[in-house]
Order: structure tokens, then C-alpha cells, then sequence
């Protein structure tokens, strides 16, 4: 089966193992715009994470929830035995193939980030290579 970014973004289908953060994500949201939490806490972003989203990161078509003037971009990082202690940033689909055949329970991370504000949230995170095999994917 072919495995692009559109699948590790979240964008065609369930991985199993999968984890959606948009309850988390809303909850956020709804605190910020009812004034429980004030803008710098909620834009926040890593200088390193706001390079890799205006550098290499893929812009979705949504706008931003906090400052609506920027779309947000998409930024996955993959962690796991035999790669850097602050994960691998995954830049093309020919990548993302590599570390999901490379074989140890390595793990997906997409970050969404507003590059003119500074939010940032977890997305998704999903399973690759034998951690996402069905025996070790979550019942129920």
C-alpha cells in the first residue's frame, strides 16, 4: 500500500493507533476566545519549530484560529529508535516511505503551525513501521 503525506497528515483514513488532538485543539481555542488564556500562551512556538513550518513545512488550506490573517502549516516529525533525540523532520513523501519500511517502533507527529502568530498544536500522531502491524494496534 503506498504511503504519502496526505496519509501521515491526516488526510485520506484512520491509521490504527491512531490519536486526533482536535477536542484538545478546540478546547484551546474556546479558552483563548473567552479570554481564559492570553494570546502568548497560546502562540508559542519553538523558533526551530516555526523554521521547519516556513522552511519545509506543508501549508494546509485552513486559516489560523488565532490571528486568522496566515494559513496554517503542517509540520511531522518522526521519532524512534536510530534517530536524533529531537525526532526527524519529514520533508518528502519518498521519506516518510523510508522510516516507515526502517524498521523499530518509530512514531509520527504532525504539528500544526501558524508561521505569523505562533500557534502551534499536535495534530494527530500515529504508528509506523511494527509499531502500527495490527497486533499492536489498540482494541475497541
Amino acid at each position: 500500500m503506498p504511503f504519502g503525506l496526505e496519509k501521515a497528515r491526516g488526510e485520506t483514513g484512520r491509521t490504527p493507533g491512531e490519536v486526533d488532538y482536535r477536542l484538545a485543539r478546540q478546547a484551546v481555542i474556546s479558552e483563548y476566545r473567552k479570554g481564559r488564556l492570553a494570546r502568548h500562551d497560546v502562540c508559542d512556538a519553538h523558533p526551530e519549530l516555526l523554521r521547519a513550518a516556513r522552511n519545509i513545512g506543508e501549508e494546509s488550506s485552513q486559516r489560523c484560529p488565532i490571528c486568522d490573517d496566515a494559513k496554517v502549516v503542517l509540520v511531522t516529525y518522526v521519532f524512534g529508535p536510530k534517530l536524533p533525540a529531537n525526532g526527524r523532520c519529514v520533508t518528502t513523501t519518498a521519506e516518510m516511505q523510508r522510516l516507515t519500511r526502517g524498521g523499530g517502533d518509530r512514531v509520527a507527529y504532525v504539528v500544526e503551525v501558524c508561521p505569523g502568530c505562533r500557534w502551534n498544536h499536535l495534530a494527530r500522531t500515529f504508528p509506523l513501521g511494527r509499531a502500527a502491524s495490527p497486533r499492536s494496534a489498540p482494541s475497541g
